[in-house]
């Protein structure tokens, strides 16, 4: 009995590995995301094996139907609608359960957005910071920026279509229009598209053509310079005296036209004193 962890393609097809579909055909039971997703990638490779759905709504009360059928001798493969499982997606859960009953598990390698655009993104790989998905509410999403404003290691995050203007212009505000950013879109696709530019560049470009803002979106941004995140002791000193009358945020922007100093770097900073 084992659970294989099974990468699927994010777009181009011919990426599902040899040893994926020899997994796929030989297990009892594949859980797939979307079963009718992946009913067509299973058939494209005549692949016939019984889909369980397990997703974020039934994933606890699925898992334990899935560890028992394990316990019973079956191997069952765990997919997600693209890419590896577990990158933004369900099956978290049932993977620590089989790992608590002694279940092996198995990775079977392959499609990763997150990779793949690292990987063509210009950008320091060795370390890196992935976010996923960030919050919908602009509150929490902005928070969320803040508290990677002065992180140094390239940050990778995904977005929705719908989503991805609202996150830009977050990004300019909280990381500063000229920070160096690249945008991947439907990877592996047909229209397959790596645009490397500004925050601010990149959110033009967007607007300029809707067509633009369709797709599965990666969104691969530098990290911060550490000369820039730093207050040299002029700048600490008045932004100082001027939070003392006034609200952070007026005091950072009065501070910034005063001595140049990136008024994100200065709202960062207000928000680090007590």
């Amino acid at each position: 009995m084992s659970l294989y962890i099974v990468a699927t393609p994010i777009g181009n097809l011919q990426d599902l590995s040899p040893r994926a579909q020899t997994i796929l055909h030989e297990v009892n039971l594949i859980a797939a995301e979307d079963t009718r997703h992946s009913r067509h990638l299973l058939k494209h490779f005549g692949i016939s094996t019984p889909l369980q759905a397990l997703h974020e709504h039934n994933e606890r009360q699925m898992s334990q139907i899935l560890l028992q059928r394990l316990h019973k001798g079956d191997s069952i493969a765990l997919i997600s609608d693209a890419g590896t499982p577990l990158i933004s997606d369900p099956g978290c859960y049932l993977i620590q359960m089989a790992l608590a009953e002694k279940i092996t598990v198995i990775p079977i390698p392959g499609a990763s957005a997150v990779i793949s655009a690292l990987s063509v993104s210009g950008f320091p790989a060795d370390c890196f910071i992935f976010e996923g998905f960030l919050p919908a509410k602009t509150v929490a999403r902005r928070q969320c920026l803040e508290n990677l404003s002065k992180e140094n290691k390239t940050l990778v995050f995904y977005e929705a279509p719908h989503r991805i203007l609202d996150c830009l212009n977050d990004m300019i505000d909280v990381f500063g229009a000229e920070r160096e950013a690249v945008l991947v879109k439907e990877l592996t696709k047909i229209y397959e598209t790596v645009y490397r530019a500004t925050l601010v560049d990149i959110l033009n470009w967007l607007n300029t053509a809707t067509e633009r803002q369709k797709g599965e979106f990666v969104l691969v941004v530098s990290g911060a310079s550490e000369d820039k995140t730093r207050l040299n002791p002029e700048a600490e000193r008045i932004f100082h005296l001027l939070r003392k009358e006034l609200p952070n945020k007026k005091a950072a922007k009065l501070t910034s036209e005063i001595t140049g100093v990136s008024k994100n770097i200065l709202y960062a900073f207000g928000l680090t004193l007590t």
